[in-house]
């Protein structure tokens, strides 16, 4: 094998020697060539000139790319800058955009106590509800601490949601009217005419609710009559809207007539919900107030016993008897119904 010769330090000395002349030399050329004429300026024409422009060239190129190199980070780092200030800004119009809904809903909530303001209540959340598209039972965060009770009647929206069926110390189950196990007592504002309210969770993606068992009778019952809850009914307060008639007929019997009610509550929506701390059992064990007790006591000195016996004159048990009078399964006919 033939051996590689080594390169002689002193050769590569040389060779850098030349190129270092060579550079000197073409850097006098160019120096001169603008200054005399003849050969000297032809060689630099042909030779520095050239290359002077070449290596100007490249270093323009080189300069540029460096300069738009560091273009770029400063266009990479005011992008990130900008991208954070828009996740900051969406972030904010968020927080908005819930804050403009919950008022929304708060200020519904607010209209529906002023319209109901002889009743008080407990503003809750929902924090549950069942498997569904559909509220028809929930949970909310307010129970017996709070005061709730069972039988308390739940609202929403611009009336009836539906009533407490259970009660824990910090939350308490809710029923809504579309549930299938739900039978509301309710009657048509403007005739008083009697209904049944039926939950049904199949009917309800319509849009609807189904009452039934109006009396077919001379009253003028038509689409758009408001349905509120009964004064027959057991558990509903009276005259809690529970919806809008939207198509009715007479049933096969001639005797009663049916159809469909759209409810004032989005029943796909529940957030906040406005719970009436009375009962019906509450509001009918409750004591009429006779006109005696409301005036004050002027006449001290006169027959009390004789002039204003409350027992005597205005007995309540025997004047308002609720369960001989309104017997609510006899008059409504409708067992089960509340």
């Amino acid at each position: 094998m033939k051996k590689k010769k080594k390169r002689s330090p002193v050769s590569n000395k040389y060779w850098l020697l030349c190129l270092s002349l060579i550079c000197v030399l073409f850097m006098a050329l160019s120096f001169f060539s603008e200054k005399v004429s003849g050969p000297f300026r032809v060689i630099a024409n042909v030779t520095v000139i050239p290359m002077q422009k070449g290596i100007t060239q490249i270093g323009t190129w080189l300069w540029d790319v460096s300069d738009n190199f560091q273009t770029l980070k400063e266009i990479q780092k005011e992008n990130d800058r900008l991208q954070a200030r828009i996740d900051e800004l969406t972030m904010e119009n968020n927080n908005l955009q819930e804050d403009k809904y919950e008022l929304e809903r708060l200020q519904e909530l607010y209209k529906l106590d002023q319209n109901y303001a002889e009743y008080e209540k407990v503003g809750a959340h929902v924090i549950a509800k069942d498997s569904g598209n559909w509220f028809s039972t929930f949970i909310i965060d307010k129970g017996s601490l709070h005061g709730i009770k069972e039988d308390m009647n739940v609202m929403a929206g611009s009336g009836l949601v539906g009533i407490v069926t259970k009660v824990g110390p910090t939350w308490a189950t809710v029923r809504s009217v579309i549930d299938d196990s739900s039978n509301v007592s309710g009657m048509v504002l403007t005739t008083s005419d009697k209904c049944i309210v039926r939950g049904d969770l199949s009917l309800i993606s319509t849009g609807r609710i189904r009452f039934e068992q109006m009396e077919n009778n001379d009253n003028s019952v038509e689409v758009g009559d408001q349905i509120v809850t009964s004064y027959i009914s057991d558990k509903y307060l009276q005259g809690i809207l529970i919806g809008y008639i939207s198509e009715i007929s007479v049933d096969s019997n001639n005797l009663t007539r049916s159809g469909y009610i759209t409810p004032v509550v989005d029943f796909k929506n529940l957030q906040e919900v406005l719970v009436i701390t009375k009962t019906k059992a509450d509001a009918i064990s409750e004591p009429p107030v006779s006109k005696e007790t409301a005036v004050s006591e002027p006449e001290e000195n006169a027959d009390a016993n004789a002039d204003t016996d409350v027992n005597a004159g205005t007995d309540t048990n025997a004047g308002t008897d609720v369960n001989a009078g309104t017997d609510v399964n006899a008059d409504a006919g409708t067992e089960g119904t509340e």
